[in-house]
């Protein structure tokens, strides 16, 4: 199985309903290194996984959407908890989606899975991965 991997960060707020998060149920704020990774059997007829360029523009366009706000203020995430794991999902679904449709270029139908690992330090991540 072959794999490429493109990372970004974004900064986001965010709080938790619920006692199990403890003093994280207050405002606070993360960092987070964001690595997407596509996986395929076999390289497209350019010797790619994917294009390296196009994976990178859509990741960071996809972080720009959510980079320096408060999720809590934002439509889409109204009532739920962006724990790491979850915004993890949220970010594979976006880019499967780009995937779908077509912004990863045609040698990236080839993809089969994506992992999106969201580290919030250097002791603690969480990720999601899928077939697409």
């Amino acid at each position: 199985m072959y794999s490429l991997n493109v990372r970004d960060h974004f900064m986001i707020a965010h709080s938790f309903r619920g006692e199990v998060f403890g003093p994280a149920q207050r405002m606070h704020g993360a960092t987070y290194v964001v690595d997407a990774t596509f996986r395929r059997p076999e390289l497209d007829e350019d010797g790619l996984v994917v294009d390296i360029g196009l994976a990178s523009e859509q990741l960071h366009a996809i972080l720009d959407v959510m980079n320096y706000r408060n999720l809590d203020e934002m439509d889409e995430f109204e009532g739920r908890n962006t724990t790491t794991e979850f915004l993890a999902r949220e970010i594979w679904e976006r880019l499967v989606e780009a995937l779908r449709g077509g912004h990863l270029g045609e040698g990236a139908r080839g993809v089969t899975s994506i992992r999106v690992t969201l580290n919030e330090s250097h002791v603690a991540w969480g990720a999601y991965e899928g077939a697409v």
